[in-house]
């Protein structure tokens, strides 16, 4: 039976980091949800003009399994949107888990994460022979719990590259954890925010300096 539901990568922002096959789909696709919040709208200009474009920020994961759903026993090609690469910090494993449950298959279609746009907005590889060879990625505890063998402190004992996601808000416990964790004052940090749209921004500081340059920019 053809897939009829595709999980899609739709990459950090700038529609032109849309893979050829992300982009082949949308332009096929019946159905298309995407995150409104997070994802460049301009993403979707390459759409059917009779697609049904659904944006996902006001709805609940019920909602959303059931356009999907419903869309499949109609016999629509559904595309689903995540912001960056679905594979990090997608939240797709609940939507997942609920067309198993369904009996419907999907596929996922991998895209460009907003890690490597940042990567490429500040000039920078992540892995530097003799300085660093591992990139950890991450996120600050706070609604959301981390596994007590990932805490920041303790990921920051390795001295390696480092990239942090969804912890702007908490900058000043992010800091404190790197520092205990053996970080120097002095170790170069860098925020971008969104990645690769035409309001990017980016800010270079050392860790020392970095919640006052997040509170200032």
């Amino acid at each position: 039976m053809a897939i009829q539901v595709y999980f899609i990568g739709a990459g950090p922002g700038d529609p032109e980091l849309l893979t050829i096959k992300a982009k082949n789909i949308i332009e096929r696709a019946d159905v298309i949800i995407y995150a409104d919040s997070l994802i460049n709208p301009e993403v979707c200009s390459c759409a059917r003009e009779r697609a049904e474009v659904y944006r996902s920020a006001s709805l609940d994961l019920q909602e959303i399994t059931g356009i999907i759903v419903s869309s499949v026993k109609q016999g629509k090609v559904v595309a689903r949107l995540q912001s960056g690469d679905p594979g990090i910090y997608g939240a797709i494993q609940e939507q997942m888990t609920a067309l198993d449950e369904q009996g419907i298959d999907y596929e996922i279609i991998p895209g460009v994460s907003s890690l490597f746009a940042a990567a490429a907005a500040l000039k920078t590889e992540l892995t530097i022979p003799e300085l660093s060879q591992t990139v950890i990625i991450t996120r600050m505890e706070g609604r959301t719990p981390v596994p007590d063998l990932e805490s920041m402190k303790g990921l920051a004992a390795h001295q390696s590259s480092m990239v942090i996601f969804l912890s702007v808000s908490l900058i000043q416990e992010v800091v404190v954890e790197l520092l205990a964790g053996g970080y120097l004052p002095d170790t170069p940090a860098a925020i971008v925010y969104r990645a690769s749209w035409e309001d990017e921004i980016v800010v270079r500081t050392t860790l020392n300096d970095l919640v006052e340059q997040v509170r200032t920019s």
